[in-house]
């Protein structure tokens, strides 16, 4: 556990240097990087004054992001993967055949419930938005149904995959800095994970139940139309997503996963769509765009590639290097001190283990913390009032894991805008498994006696 050098003003007043900007950035529609950048300079200059060496503050910014040098690459893929499955068909095909059989069905309820399933089996929330996500999205406005609803009810299925799914990264490193076991962990998430889906549900039914009307089947019908003209449509074409899919169950790694993607869709797109490879190219750099007679299809079928995902790039490596040095002068543990020495029974503990983990997630702007800093700071809290730990990794994905994407600023939710088009602020509202899941652990922890 790292000791704090810096004085308590010099704390707060280096909280309130990295608060603020991101704050004013949020509100002003200003790009984050400028945020963190400023955050970064701050909190370095405070730091150097109260003891710290130039050299330490660089030490542990680098640090910091060359041991998450995988999840940049995973990025830039992102951007590369939404390009090439427009362009080979693949998503057009998706939501030409979703039109064609869920025309007479509530779609948000059963988007819900298709994005949570293939989402544990993907194994990722950001990666499960990014291909099926984007298929349900061209879907759902298909039926008319608003854009912001749309993506608030695929982020909330989506993030079911860092909660419980086997092969999700996030949740196997709860299962690691937790000391726990997949089975007995699974079997108590079960406790707040079945009524947080089954009530979530309910609420997608109601809400779906506005948009099963005549305007929306010939919205449908429409949209079917044009994509068919403009595409070539084949069953064959979703062996791909399939094939993505029961790679992620098997256990290979997401980033081969993506990887994997983007080369058979540049092949398909060069077959299928008759595509020359210098176009395939351009679509995976620079993005994809049609210009059709119809504007919904235009709207729909398109993506920034690459390069729209490098603004993504610098937010997370400001991220990750201003909680490095949060974490690296003790700030963090010397914040979470006080918390901790009070806590006298179990349910304090619940209620501050959620509360911890979830002002990480916040101050840090990512999942890592939230996960890895509660699990070590409360280990021995467990252990002294006969807690089990799965307590502690279940609270954990309740409330730091699973708040991510309603967070402005956090790295999740800014992916999700740009993959979407759709800010955070828009979908936050209808991503009502984020709010559910740290409302029963509070409930679940008051039931304490």
């Amino acid at each position: 556990m790292e000791i704090c050098k810096i004085p308590k003003s010099g704390i707060y007043l280096t909280l309130f240097s990295c608060i603020m900007p991101i704050i004013v950035c949020t509100i002003m529609g200003i790009s984050l990087v400028y945020a963190f950048l400023l955050g970064i300079i701050f909190s370095s200059i405070i730091s150097i004054k109260n003891g710290f060496k130039i050299y330490e503050i660089k030490k542990m910014v680098l640090k910091g992001v060359y041991e998450c040098k995988s999840l940049y690459i995973v990025i830039l893929l992102i951007g590369a993967t939404v390009s090439v499955w427009l362009s080979s068909g693949v998503v057009p095909t998706m939501i030409y055949y979703g039109l064609e059989y869920m025309k007479d069905m509530n779609f948000l309820f059963v988007c819900f419930l298709l994005i949570a399933l293939s989402s544990v089996f993907m194994g990722t929330a950001v990666g499960t938005i990014s291909t099926i996500g984007v298929a349900m999205l061209g879907i759902g406005k298909g039926f008319g149904v608003p854009t912001n609803v749309l993506v608030g009810v695929i982020v909330s299925g989506s993030f079911i995959a860092d909660k419980i799914s086997p092969i999700s990264g996030l949740f196997n490193l709860t299962l690691a800095t937790t000391e726990t076991n997949y089975k007995d962990l699974t079997k108590l998430s079960m406790r707040t994970l079945l009524p947080v889906v089954v009530i979530s549900s309910i609420i997608y039914y109601f809400i779906g139940t506005k948009y099963q009307d005549i305007n929306s089947l010939n919205s449908a019908l429409e949209f079917t139309d044009a994509i068919k003209s403009e595409f070539f449509i084949s069953p064959l074409l979703l062996f791909l997503p399939i094939s993505i899919i029961v790679l992620s169950i098997l256990g290979v790694k997401s980033i081969y996963c993506t990887l994997g993607g983007v080369i058979c869709g540049t092949i398909t797109t060069i077959i299928y769509q008759h595509t020359t490879i210098k176009e395939v190219i351009r679509y995976i750099i620079l993005g994809f765009k049609i210009n059709t007679n119809s504007q919904i299809i235009n709207n729909t079928l398109m993506s920034g590639g690459v390069v729209s995902m490098i603004s993504v790039l610098l937010i997370v490596i400001g991220t990750i290097s201003l909680s490095s040095i949060l974490q690296g002068t003790g700030i963090i543990n010397y914040i979470t001190k006080d918390i901790i020495e009070k806590i006298n029974n179990k349910k304090e503990l619940t209620l501050k283990t959620g509360f911890i983990s979830s002002i990480l997630t916040v101050i840090t702007c990512d999942q890592t913390m939230g996960i890895v800093l509660p699990s070590k700071l409360l280990e021995y809290k467990y252990k002294d009032l006969g807690v089990s730990k799965n307590i502690l990794a279940r609270t954990i994905s309740d409330t730091g894991t699973i708040i991510a994407p309603i967070i402005p600023w956090n790295v999740n939710s800014i992916i999700i805008s740009l993959v979407t088009g759709v800010s955070c602020v828009s979908y936050a509202p209808y991503a009502v498994l984020c709010f559910l899941f740290p409302l029963i652990t509070i409930l679940s922890a008051i039931k304490i006696k």
